[in-house]
């Protein structure tokens, strides 16, 4: 997996990290309880849960408040973003080991569960599949991973990616400046289509993918370790 993009290294870029993203992934707050609940189906009360891609903590603020007795183990390779995921799961530091690296660097395990939110969409397809295979590999047979990022729906991803600035800028962006900009992610972020990211997790030896979430360009999945 490869190391963290240029804007998540510099503080300043990151700062309001917490403030912003829930403003441009549709129904965060929402994503982050489903990922508990599907997680819950096969973790144990007292579980240790991998979060690749652990910076901002919102989600394992999310998830140690909602289950009290899992453990977290969050690897992320930008200390800019580990600082925030410090100061944001401060209350539940006692459950929660933040490491600076990728998933290669987390610990074997294994866990009885494990997330990849936000993230897969910054890597080509070699690295996902590394990464997916190295989580596959931490996580104990049959426990859950869960993943959102944004994805290219029915091939289309430019088109889906200007609904999704659309939404983040809330009706005060130019049109114009959406398009741009989804034109430009569209040329940076190496998307897959649905069927090819199902094929990838079972390539990386998960079964049963399922998508549970779909908002504009983002997509989640929960498959389970074969």
């Amino acid at each position: 997996m490869s190391t963290a993009p240029a804007p998540f290294k510099d503080p300043a870029a990151v700062a309001s990290y917490t403030q912003d993203t829930p403003a441009k992934v549709p129904g965060l707050a929402d994503l982050h309880r489903m990922t508990t609940v599907l997680l819950g189906e096969r973790a144990q009360s007292a579980a240790d849960i991998l979060v690749v891609g652990a910076g901002g903590g919102l989600e394992l603020q999310a998830m140690a408040e909602a289950r009290p007795g899992w453990r977290f183990t969050g690897v992320d390779p930008s200390p800019a973003m580990l600082d925030i995921a410090r100061r944001t799961t401060a209350a539940h530091a006692g459950r929660i080991a933040l490491l600076e690296g990728t998933v290669d660097d987390a610990p074997i395990g294994p866990f009885g569960g494990a997330t990849c939110l936000l993230v897969l969409h910054f890597l080509d397809r070699a690295e996902r599949l590394h990464s997916l295979r190295e989580i596959r590999r931490r996580l104990a047979p049959g426990a859950a991973l869960v993943t959102a990022h944004h994805a290219s729906p029915d091939g289309e991803a430019e088109r889906w990616l200007a609904r999704s600035a659309a939404f983040a800028g809330r009706g005060g962006r130019d049109p114009a400046q959406g398009l741009a900009s989804a034109r430009a992610m569209a040329q940076r972020l190496p998307l897959l289509t649905p069927a090819e990211e199902e094929a990838l997790l079972r390539e990386a030896g998960f079964c049963t993918p399922a998508l549970f979430y779909a908002a504009f360009s983002f997509r989640g999945w929960v498959a389970f370790a074969g």
